[in-house]
């Protein structure tokens, strides 16, 4: 049985992040201090990179409830 490719998972920079849920930095930062966006990763100790799986995931979620 072959076993379907992986989707690799990239950890993502904020300019990023920010281009791919149209909000900004202040409130990115203020959304994971109420524990309602992805947590940041800090791979390099000071660097923060989220997960694009998750983001992707987040994005889909408020999409979702904005259809009711």
């Amino acid at each position: 049985m072959i076993e379907p490719p992986q989707t690799l998972d990239r950890l993502i920079k904020l300019p990023e992040v920010i281009e791919m849920t149209g909000i900004g930095k202040t409130m990115i930062y203020r959304l994971v201090r109420r524990g309602d966006f992805p947590q940041p990763y800090k791979p390099g100790g000071y660097a923060s990179r989220w997960s694009e799986a998750e983001i992707r995931a987040w994005r889909e979620s408020q999409r979702q409830a904005s259809l009711g």
